[in-house]
């Protein structure tokens, strides 16, 4: 996706050869014109899946979620990190490790938004070593759904997390692939050839 490449291009800061900052749009501050593009691509790929329902992680997953869940007309789940009074009964649990905050965390669903009928897209901002959506597709199989696939903003290539989901035989969609973030530098995969920006 040419837009959020370019974003990567002009504002992410490449902080070491594992780690992109890209607060600016993405995971702080957030670019809703950026967000309602990524809205509609996820939207075009995943449209013949008879998605009902969007699934995601709190908290930089959910506006990527809720703009394509808008372009579908569905509704989007996200999963909790942190533990809320009001998220008590009926839950659904996983662990999940996080690659950037180098911490577990328990996430939470309450049961009653997924259903065995529903068929699910599971999008996230990142997807490095795939525990986020390993967790989130614990979460959905535990409900019964079935997971039509996964939706990634920015998949970095070099980490095994989008290989393992594909061995899984899991289809995924990654607007943005990274090769390598080398000597403050990010090189984009593109149909299979790099391109270094």
């Amino acid at each position: 996706m040419k837009l959020l490449r370019e974003k990567i291009q002009n504002e992410g800061i490449v902080l070491s050869d594992g780690v992109l900052k890209v607060d600016s749009f993405l995971n702080h501050q957030i670019d809703p014109i950026l967000m309602k593009e990524i809205g509609i691509e996820f939207a075009k790929r995943f449209e013949n899946e008879g998605i009902t329902k969007i699934v995601t992680i709190e908290s930089s997953g959910i506006s990527p979620a809720v703009m394509a869940g808008l372009e579908l007309g569905i509704k989007v789940v996200f999963a909790r990190k942190r533990k809320s009074l009001t998220l008590t009964n009926h839950l659904l649990t996983s662990k999940v490790y996080s690659f950037t905050k180098q911490e577990e965390n328990m996430i939470a669903i309450s049961s009653q938004y997924l259903s065995s009928t529903d068929r699910v897209l599971i999008i996230d901002d990142f997807l490095a070593n795939g525990e986020a959506a390993k967790g989130l597709i614990d979460l959905v199989n535990q409900s019964g759904a079935s997971v039509q696939g996964i939706g990634i903003v920015i998949e970095k290539s070099f980490q095994k997390g989008a290989a393992e989901l594909k061995n899984l035989g899991y289809r995924v969609e990654s607007l943005a692939r990274i090769q390598s973030l080398t000597k403050g530098k990010v090189s984009f995969v593109e149909d299979a050839q790099e391109v270094t920006v």
